[in-house]
């Protein structure tokens, strides 16, 4: 069976306040063609298909347009849910676009029942694991603790006993949005962390034969049965050195991955990160090629010059972000504040913080839950306020 993986579409979303609408239908364009081009079977997206709870009406009709178009290639698609997405509103319809061979998976009472469909070898059974946010999922799961670890485990039980009881030699597919142990995330994912901790370990998928995975932006492998496919689009600059791809793979009769193969996906414009002093940026001969890309250039000149971006944008018309990094010492007084932060979670910075202001002397762990435990309540109850808006 030939699967076409993708996750991450993240519809409506801008880069650095440039509308992606436009480079968005561009690749649902080629999702298309490659499904009819390549023969594909069954189409997978892991996930986040919007890119917040309640998406503009332009990126609503162009998702419309796609799943006719899907329906139209008679080509069936499963497709979950992600943290981005309003799973609720996600999930309207499904009874009926099911018929159209669109099965939408976006209720966690339903991770243990699969799609099934058949090739000459026999059924793939595949299951949809939208993302499950713990606090709100560890019920339905009946699960003690409230962890990313703890609810999928639990829903893997869930397809692990389902497959048990099918006929021998039935393939499995699980369609899940997660954050794997051994992924490489990228700046433009939405922190994920519970309890000061984001990542599951891989393991939790034992037992199935293709794990298709959407959250992290860059397409890779965790293990080579366990894979992200990555955005297809890039939405941060973290990403210049992504190649957005789908992942085309093959399922033998035995379950085992018989040919693989990363479809790219189009690209709107490069990206390009420069890094050094205005005049340099400005006058350097070898930075010709980036012209005609999104630019962020990062300025060094120990004074800010004038009219910075004015000047970029003139030789460097799209460029789109500014950041001021001047040539100091690592002991400078006058070290960026946003320097200093740099790569720490909320938790790190919140810690710092207590510490500073007792000269010193930071939290013990009774705080540290306490202050885990504060971040954690204000996600769930940003999640909460995402379910109950009508």
């Amino acid at each position: 069976m030939r699967v076409l993986h993708t996750s991450d579409w993240h519809l409506g979303r801008s880069f650095h306040r440039v509308g992606l609408l436009d480079a968005q239908a561009a690749f649902l364009d080629h999702l298309v063609a490659t499904v009819r081009e390549r023969e594909v079977d069954v189409v997978l997206v892991a996930g986040d298909v919007y890119d917040r709870a309640v998406p503009p009406l332009a990126a609503v009709e162009l998702f419309d347009r796609a799943l006719h178009r899907l329906a139209e290639a008679a080509v069936p698609t499963v497709m979950i849910s992600g943290n981005h997405d309003s799973a609720r509103r996600l999930g309207v319809g499904a009874g009926l676009i099911e018929r159209a061979g669109i099965h939408l998976r976006t209720d966690p009472a339903g991770a243990g029942v699969p799609v099934v469909l058949a090739d000459a070898h026999g059924d793939v059974a595949l299951y949809g694991l939208p993302y499950l946010e713990p606090a709100l999922a560890r019920g339905e799961f009946g699960v003690d603790r409230a962890s990313h670890e703890a609810v999928l485990s639990a829903a893997m039980d869930r397809v692990r006993a389902d497959l048990a009881q099918r006929p021998s030699g039935t393939r499995s597919v699980v369609l899940a949005h997660a954050f794997v142990a051994g992924g490489e995330p990228s700046d433009s994912e939405r922190d994920i962390t519970v309890g000061g901790v984001c990542a599951v370990p891989a393991g939790v998928f034992d037992g199935v034969d293709y794990v298709a995975l959407g959250h992290l932006h860059g397409s890779q492998r965790v293990s080579e049965r366990v894979r992200y496919s990555g955005s297809p689009l890039a939405y941060s600059f973290s990403e210049v050195d992504h190649r957005k791809s789908m992942w085309l793979v093959d399922l033998g009769a035995d379950g085992r991955i018989e040919a693989d193969e990363r479809v790219d996906c189009p690209v709107p414009r490069p990206l390009a990160r420069l890094r050094g002093r205005l005049e340099d940026l400005l006058e350097d001969e070898r930075l010709a090629p980036h012209e005609g890309s999104w630019v962020e250039a990062t300025l060094t000149d120990p004074v800010r010059p004038a009219e910075p971006m004015a000047r970029l944008a003139a030789r460097f018309p799209h460029v789109l972000h500014l950041v001021f990094d001047p040539e100091r010492s690592e002991d400078d007084p006058e070290a960026s504040y946003a320097e200093r932060l740099r790569g720490r979670t909320d938790q790190q910075i919140a810690e710092d913080f207590v510490a500073h202001v007792r000269g010193g002397s930071g939290p013990d762990e009774r705080e540290r839950t306490v202050l885990r435990g504060a971040f954690d309540d204000v996600r769930v109850d940003s999640a909460e306020r995402e379910v109950a808006t009508p």
